[in-house]
């Protein structure tokens, strides 16, 4: 079974299920999980885990996004999207610096409702599922986090485009319709393109058509090891002789590692005698000792 994290370049039409199907084709194991839903008509960055790599996808989920997209002032739809059914087709007399304006007024922390045509749950039904059915119901508003915005430019066809980097559970095209409010006009998202997930770029990331082209053996060396998602914690390799502490999920003493002088509550990934990776632990200063938080054997 092979264990990481490939970097898909989801194209449009394909739902983040259809890659995961394809891709469980491709490398012939089941074990495979996509780390967050992204529209069929969406493209870009979709990181999927393989095998044991199955473990991080929530983490992976909650991860900063960067998107490039596209907003059309004027055009209201059912889903927020130029994919839906127009509701409002209306005069837009707001010039270029308002529509910035407004834009970058969603910077910072932001309540936004989720869209009825989401994959979000409530009472335990999909909201699009309702939605197909005419159905419309109460939602809570989410707080999300909109980091920045930026290269916001009036194209010539009347659609704005834009890059924005936000938290996880941010609806882009929520934000377009939300702008649109603002704008007193109404507008709804015409092109969605997502360029970043944590350390997963797009100018790294292979469409499904590439990846089918590569033999598996030259396929694995674009397979990111785990430990990528935490490169920023302290490296702990612990001595052969107490590897099979490691490998049992027992506490391990700090005489047990390479490391000295960390802080109690410090995340670790751990290493064995190979350098390869293990796990996460925790150390508890009070114990003198590593807990295991996360297992990837």
């Amino acid at each position: 079974m092979i264990n990481g994290i490939i970097n898909v370049n989801k194209g449009a039409g394909f739902t983040s299920f259809d890659v995961v199907a394809r891709l469980r084709h491709i490398f012939g194991q089941k074990k495979i999980g996509h780390t967050g839903t992204l529209d069929p008509e969406a493209t870009g960055v979709l990181p999927v885990c393989l095998g044991n790599a199955t473990r991080v996808c929530e983490l992976l989920m909650d991860e900063t996004k960067t998107y490039e997209a596209l907003m059309r002032p004027g055009t209201v739809t059912d889903t927020q999207d130029i994919w839906g059914q127009i509701l409002e087709q209306n005069e837009v007399t707001a010039g270029f610096e308002m529509i910035r304006d407004v834009l970058l007024s969603f910077v910072g922390d932001y309540e936004q409702l989720p869209p009825m045509y989401s994959a979000k749950k409530v009472a335990g039904k999909k909201l699009y599922e309702l939605a197909r059915k005419g159905v419309e119901v109460e939602r809570k508003p989410s707080r999300v986090k909109i980091f920045s915005i930026a290269d916001i430019q009036m194209r010539g066809d009347g659609d704005v485009s834009f890059s924005v980097t936000c938290s996880k559970g941010t609806y882009i095209r929520t934000l377009c319709h939300d702008a649109g409010v603002k704008l007193g006009c109404g507008a709804c998202m015409t092109a969605l393109k997502r360029t970043r997930v944590g350390c997963f770029e797009l100018k790294d990331a292979l469409t499904l058509e590439q990846i089918e082209a590569v033999e598996l053996p030259l396929l694995k060396e674009h397979i990111k090891t785990v430990d990528v998602l935490f490169e920023d914690y302290p490296k702990v390799m612990v001595k052969t002789e107490n590897e099979k502490a490691l490998l049992n999920g027992n506490p391990l003493p700090l005489s047990m590692t390479d490391l000295s002088g960390i802080g109690d509550k410090t995340r670790v990934r751990v290493y064995d005698h190979a350098g390869d990776f293990k796990a996460i632990y925790i150390y508890l200063e009070d114990e003198g000792v590593f807990k295991p938080h996360k297992m990837f054997l």
